[in-house]
């Protein structure tokens, strides 16, 4: 299974790369981060990628007004691929090319409200698999002699090394989605107390003045001569 790399945000490698405001991921096959993006900020990552290898990106607004974002992904040539205005989640797959794919979360129209974002890459036919093929091969002799085929415990190593990458891809998808419905969740149970409140208010304040009204109706005003 992939492991998990550390995004590191674009003012801290500016010196590093020579794109100014960007960071850079480690090759692998599956990684995933959430960051918090402040009002008025883009932030961009870099994620180099060989030919005809696949990227697949999904990315979910976890928190913040509205729940959107603007996203882009450019190809090494600086050509749009994918741009999204103003969404809340997205699932994008593109063939790639030898270079470095920019993607970048934009929250520029956002004057108040941050954001908190998790996204997830999913790299595929990175050149790992064909070189566990052979590492496996190294360490297998007289194959002849066993009921099933090298081929055949590859294809199956390789199928639960699959099924397990998928279950912890759905896992982590869960958890974003659980994360997100928690905040909603919160955050309408705070509007919900604030007027409750509000209500409250204005229950004791019409009740004090009916009571005064009352009262105001059975009071003799007339004064008594002396």
């Amino acid at each position: 299974m992939g492991s998990r790399v550390l995004l590191v945000p674009l003012g801290c490698l500016a010196l590093l790369l020579p794109p100014p405001g960007a960071a850079e991921f480690s090759p692998s096959l599956d990684s995933d981060f959430t960051f918090t993006l402040p009002a008025g900020r883009k932030e961009c990552f870099y994620q180099p990628m060989r030919k005809e290898a696949s990227l697949e990106l999904e990315y979910q607004v976890l928190d913040g007004a509205g729940l959107d974002i603007d996203f882009h992904l450019l190809s090494p040539k600086g050509e749009t691929l994918v741009f999204d205005e103003r969404k809340s989640d997205g699932v994008h797959t593109v063939e790639t090319e030898d270079g470095d794919y920019m993607f970048c979360f934009d929250n520029t129209f956002s004057t108040i409200s941050e954001k908190v974002i998790f996204f997830e890459l999913i790299l595929d036919n990175m050149g790992e698999d064909g070189q566990d093929e052979e590492d496996w091969k190294k360490y297998v002799t007289g194959t002849d002699l066993l009921d099933m085929k090298l081929e055949d415990i590859l294809e199956s190593i390789n199928s639960v090394k699959a099924r397990l990458s998928k279950s912890v891809q759905i896992q982590t998808l869960l958890r974003a989605f659980e994360a997100r419905d928690r905040n909603i969740q919160e955050s309408n149970f705070d509007r919900v107390n604030f007027w409750s409140m509000v209500n409250l208010g204005v229950m004791v304040v019409v009740s004090a003045v009916q009571v005064y009204m009352l009262k105001s109706l059975f009071e003799d005003k007339r004064k008594s001569r002396t």
